[in-house]
């Protein structure tokens, strides 16, 4: 059912944003959807952009690198964040496989490592002692991280992504939220390339009516 959904997303669009929009007016509506109820920030007086993903996700792997180095040229004033989705089993197991790794500070290098071994190296990291396995190749302290995974801290940090999934009202990734107020995706954005204009017409939206 959610591969039928993260198809959805970009079906009859080229990810990178052959069907994108020729200029750079955006409705909401069209492009984006205004949030009924704004969700408060991690950060208040910063403009936050979440990405919601999920590792298994091929189009999430495709956006990751593209979205990593849009935020990477951000000013101080934005905060992105990236938030796992908790669609159940795996994804669940895997949400607490970043938010876990986050809490550790692991090096980026750890996650891109993670979408190329789902994505191209055929492995599923289906289980603990499959994840654990599989970090130990990437340097990381399997005993910290196992400790870490099954902290308390951890199991917050799960239910807050839940419930900020819920507060979004996504249905399936990748998603962007701006402030709290705004989301879209890759199929409403006309692409990947589409979807990063969108977040910055709304970051300049909300930086305006500061």
């Amino acid at each position: 059912m959610r591969n039928l959904i993260l198809s959805a997303v970009v079906a009859g669009i080229g990810l990178f944003g052959a069907a994108a929009q020729a200029s750079d007016t955006f409705q909401a509506g069209r492009e984006y959807v205004q949030i009924g109820s704004p969700v408060p920030v991690s950060q208040p007086g910063k403009i936050e952009v979440v990405e919601l993903f999920w590792y298994g996700c091929p189009h999430c792997d495709q956006f990751e690198p593209h979205v990593l180095e849009w935020a990477g040229k951000q000013p101080e004033d934005v905060n992105f964040v990236r938030i796992p989705a908790l669609f159940g089993g795996v994804w669940n197991l895997h949400g607490q496989l970043f938010l876990t790794l986050e809490a550790m500070e692991a090096d980026e290098k750890v996650h891109a490592a993670i979408f190329n071994a789902l994505h191209r190296e055929g492995k599923k990291l289906a289980n603990l002692e499959e994840i654990t396995a599989f970090l130990a190749t990437q340097g990381i302290d399997t005993e910290a991280f196992t400790k870490t995974f099954n902290s308390f801290a951890i199991k917050g940090q799960m239910e807050k992504a839940r419930k900020l999934a819920m507060a979004y009202q996504i249905t399936g990734v990748p998603v962007m939220i701006v402030n709290g107020k705004y989301r879209f995706d890759l199929g409403s954005a006309g692409g990947a390339q589409g979807a990063l204009k969108v977040a910055d017409h709304l970051i300049e939206q909300e930086r305006a009516a500061r």
